[in-house]
This record gives structure tokens, C-alpha cells and sequence, in this order.
């Protein structure tokens, strides 16, 4: 299959910020994808972990529909009771105690960021300071990306803002060294596994330990799972599998099915921190997107994607392994459920268009880690597919020289 070009490329109104890939897709079905002339493509990259029930969902389509015939936007001047709802889902499946709706993951990182610098000051810390982690990613405002840890993302853009200590992930021992005699940390910032890092897990035991550190400190323990929560590693939050409960908790992605949506979710010790004035959002929290929250968490429940996601993600994992085992040039196929990476020991990201042209939708992170991030529909035999598709494409790129 060789990719097709669309007539409106390249796109002269369009700010040029994208490296983006040849095609323009018109419509999907579940995990197929289909290019304005007709080609079809698997789609083993969701949106990059954003459309849970794939695309087309019998269950979702007509539920959003509905809604738009409703009601999409009125302000939060106003009660919207689609909120209360979506929030009680949430509250009720992470044990914790209330959320701030909004649009993104960058925006509910930055809310986090708030949250904590506001904890600081109300404890008397003038100039609170947050730990965050190296491979660390969580956004592109000027705030998150002083939180994130791509030099390459944040070149350009100084001075950065002040207040973030950086540590390596999985060493108690750092974070106890970094942060020692230190009165002015409030918080702990980290995803439980690094997405735009390489797909990068916390072990458990760290993360446990870390919750132990935070609670002898009085840190906010705050978990970014845009990326890896909403069910996406089998729970609904990556951290579950820990044992353990995070002060905040931002979530966007997988949220809202392919709507644009983000959360705050807040335990107790965060849950009273902002008060009226402290934060706000135009578009976050309407009615179109709560409902797209709403059915997506019912859909999910009733399909038992939870379930289905732990399943197919270890079969996926397995596959994967077997396919590329003593191949020279494969350091490691890691992750958890359905967010999974593939790390080669050179840059790779030429795969994303091969793979592309053979009719499969990934990408490529941190420079050379294959990010596999699909539906949580995905199907065994979907699974396998990724797999004959890919492994082919791997090879070939591997046996090239250098």
C-alpha cells in the first residue's frame, strides 16, 4: 500500500506546527480508519490513547447526537448537571472525593500545578516547590512544559518557570536526597507510565513508596493518568494496580471517547483548595462533552472493556515479544494492557509513515520507542494483526544499514 496524498496538501492556511503523516482520514468503523481515497488502515494509536470505544460506536454516536440536539454549551455560570453526574462516576471509581471539569490534559496538568502552588501558600510557603520526574511529559503551556523534561520541546520557549526539582523515576533515594532539608516541597508530579517518554512504568513497590513518602512529608502525591488511566493498563487508573490513592489525579484522553475533555480529580486533602475565583474554564464541564464522559464510562462498563483491555493488552505483549524475541536491534517491549512500546536501540521515527504505508496507524516517541496506544475494542485478532502488520516493518528498518 503506498499512502495516499490529499488534494488540500499541503494545507497553506494552516499554522505549520505538525510533522504530520501524508493522508487525510475520512471516516472509521470500530479500529479501522479510511483516507479520503478510500484506503483502509488499522488503528493501533486511537488518537494517541483517545478514542476508548473506537471510532463509529453504535452505543456512543446516538448518545452524542441526542446531546447536541440538546444542549452543547452554556457556561458555568449556570448548573450543569451533566457535571454532578460525570463526577460521581469518577468519584465513585477512583475513591476520591470531587473534580474540576475542563478541556485537556494540559489543562488539567496546569489546574494540578495550581492546586499545589495554592496548598504551598495556604501552609505559608512562599515559594512552593514540585518534584517532578526525567522522561517526564505534560504539556506544552509554559508551566507544564517547565514540568516536562524534553529539552527539545522546550527550546525556544525561556525563560521556563521556576519551582520544579527533577529526579529519576524508580529511586526512593533520589527523591529523599533531592528534596532533604528542603521546607518548601508541596508536591510529587509523575505518570504512572510515561507516555511521550517511552511508555515508561513506575514500579509498584516505588509507588508505594512514594505515597508513604508524601504522607511523612504532607506532599500532595499528584498523578497525571491522561494518558495511561481510563482503563487503558486494565483498572481504571495505572496507579490501582499499586494500592494506593493520589491527592490529585488529572485525566483527558481517554475521558471523552475523542471528544475534547479534562478533569481534576481531587482527594480530600486537595478537594477544598480552590474556592470560587481560584480557577475557571469557558468551554470545560459542557454539556456535550459530559455526556460523552458519561456514556463512555457506562459503555465501558457494560462491555467489560476493563477486562478486555488487561486480555488483549498481555496478549498483544506476549505477541509482541515472541515476534521480535533475539532480534538484534530490540531492546525491550514494555508496558501494561493496551499502552504499550516497543524500544529499538536507534531512532526510528521513519517507522510512523512505513507503517503507515502498509496500513497501520502508530507513532513513534521519545525518538526510537513504537507506541502502540489502541482502542480498548481492540480484539485479539485485531491484536494479531498489529503484529504480522509491524514485525515485518521492524525487521526490514533493522536489517538496514546504518
Amino acid at each position: 500500500m503506498t499512502v495516499s496524498h490529499p488534494a488540500a496538501s499541503p494545507q497553506p492556511h494552516v499554522m505549520n506546527t505538525y510533522g504530520r503523516v501524508p493522508i487525510a482520514l475520512a471516516r472509521g468503523q470500530g479500529v479501522r480508519l479510511w483516507d479520503v481515497n478510500g484506503r483502509q488502515y488499522l488503528d493501533a494509536l486511537a488518537g494517541i490513547a483517545v478514542n476508548t470505544l473506537g471510532h463509529n460506536h453504535p452505543k456512543l454516536v446516538p448518545a452524542l447526537q441526542d446531546q447536541v440536539a440538546k444542549l452543547i454549551h452554556c457556561s458555568n455560570y449556570y448548573h450543569v448537571p451533566q457535571q454532578e453526574e460525570l463526577a460521581q462516576l469518577l468519584v465513585e471509581r477512583s475513591g476520591m472525593s470531587n473534580v474540576f471539569f475542563c478541556n485537556s490534559g494540559l489543562e488539567a496538568n496546569e489546574a494540578a500545578l495550581k492546586l499545589a502552588r495554592k496548598y504551598g501558600h495556604d501552609k505559608g510557603i512562599e515559594r512552593p516547590e514540585i518534584v517532578v520526574y526525567e522522561k517526564a511529559f505534560h504539556g506544552r503551556s509554559i508551566a507544564t512544559l517547565s514540568a516536562t523534561a524534553n529539552p527539545k520541546v522546550q527550546a525556544g520557549f525561556g525563560p521556563l518557570v521556576e519551582g520544579f526539582i527533577r529526579v529519576p523515576a524508580n529511586d526512593i533515594q533520589a527523591i529523599e536526597a533531592a528534596t532533604r532539608d528542603n521546607p518548601n516541597v508541596v508536591a510529587v508530579f509523575f505518570e504512572t507510565i510515561q507516555g511521550e517518554g517511552g511508555i515508561n512504568p513506575m514500579r509498584v513497590e516505588y509507588l508505594q513508596q512514594l505515597r508513604q513518602l508524601c504522607d511523612q512529608r504532607d506532599w500532595l502525591m499528584m498523578i497525571d493518568e491522561v494518558q495511561c488511566g481510563m482503563g487503558r493498563t486494565g483498572k481504571w487508573f495505572a496507579h490501582q494496580w499499586a494500592g494506593i490513592l493520589p491527592d490529585v489525579m488529572p485525566l483527558a484522553k481517554g475521558l471523552g471517547s475523542g471528544l475534547p475533555i479534562g478533569a481534576v480529580v481531587a482527594g480530600p486533602k486537595a478537594a477544598t483548595i480552590f474556592g470560587p475565583g481560584n480557577h475557571g474554564t469557558t468551554f470545560g464541564g459542557n454539556p456535550l462533552s459530559m455526556r460523552a464522559g458519561v456514556e463512555t464510562i457506562r459503555i465501558m462498563e457494560e462491555d467489560q472493556l476493563l477486562d478486555n483491555a488487561a486480555q488483549v493488552g498481555a496478549h498483544l505483549k506476549t505477541a509482541l515479544q515472541q515476534a521480535f524475541a533475539g532480534l538484534d536491534g530490540v531492546r525491550e517491549v514494555r508496558g501494561q494492557g493496551l499502552m504499550l512500546g516497543v524500544e529499538l536501540a536507534k531512532p526510528c521515527g521513519e517507522l510512523v509513515q512505513r507503517a503507515a504505508e502498509a496500513g497501520l496507524l502508530l507513532s513513534v516517541t521519545a525518538d526510537n520507542v513504537i507506541r502502540i496506544v489502541p482502542s480498548l475494542i481492540l480484539t485479539r485478532a485485531e491484536a494479531d494483526e498489529i503484529v504480522a502488520l509491524l514485525a515485518p516493518l521492524v525487521r526490514a528498518f533493522l536489517a538496514q544499514p546504518e
